[in-house]
């Protein structure tokens, strides 16, 4: 299989963590779109697939830039013409804080996050992958823990789209995964537990490798 027809895959919060590991683990079979607002991050990444054989298109966007993902999503149809996968990794994580204390701003960024800006995307994906495409959502179940009001609730509320989606597509496609992954030495699970024994996680690279037949399967 050549550079040029290898199918393609399209990773939102590709910069760090778990979203750069599906890439990497990914980018022997598939070409890469990785969308991060981190450009140096992106560019590791993209080191390290081309050291392992692979490519990828590096796209240092922010995915609650509606122009700027129309722009992506515009360029993917006129370079391939489909995607054949999207891993939707990106998240905002807002800090802790009492239910009754929760500074609007993060309980705004949120909301746009991890709410509108998938909603936007599931419109503007849907039509790459049509009915073979496969998209997945990873689930971290935090709603109704104290403390995790702003993202406990944006969190359940952005996967429960994910469900509805995965129920409305069973007959017509895209495939669409909601997986859980375990947890992992994270910057977001770092902001959230800090001082937490982080040699009992899991190895961010395993849980790449665990989760993508549960993903492409």
């Amino acid at each position: 299989m050549t550079q040029d027809n290898r199918p393609t895959a399209l990773i939102t919060g590709a910069s760090r963590g778990l979203g750069s590991a599906l890439a990497e683990a990914l980018a022997p079979t598939h070409h890469i779109i990785a969308v991060g607002k981190t450009t140096g991050a992106l560019e590791e990444l993209d080191d390290r697939i081309k050291a392992a054989g692979g490519q990828a298109t590096l796209a240092p966007m922010d995915i609650n830039v509606d122009a700027a993902m129309q722009q992506l999503c515009r360029s993917i149809f006129d370079r391939w013409g489909k995607l054949d996968v999207w891993m939707h990794t990106a998240v905002f994580a807002a800090p802790l804080s009492p239910a009754g204390h929760m500074p609007a701003k993060d309980f705004d960024k949120s909301v746009e996050t991890n709410i509108k800006s998938t909603a936007r995307l599931i419109s503007y994906i849907a039509p790459l992958l049509g009915a073979d495409g496969r998209a997945a959502f990873f689930d971290d179940p935090r709603a109704g823990e104290a403390f995790f009001g702003a993202y406990g609730s944006t969190k359940a509320a952005q996967i429960a789209m994910a469900r509805s989606w995965q129920a409305e597509s069973v007959k017509t496609g895209p495939h669409v995964r909601i997986v859980t992954p375990e947890p992992m030495p994270t910057a977001v699970r770092g902001r959230f537990f800090p001082g937490e024994n982080r040699e009992k996680l899991a190895d961010i690279r395993a849980e790449a490798a665990r989760l993508l037949p549960q993903i492409l399967g």
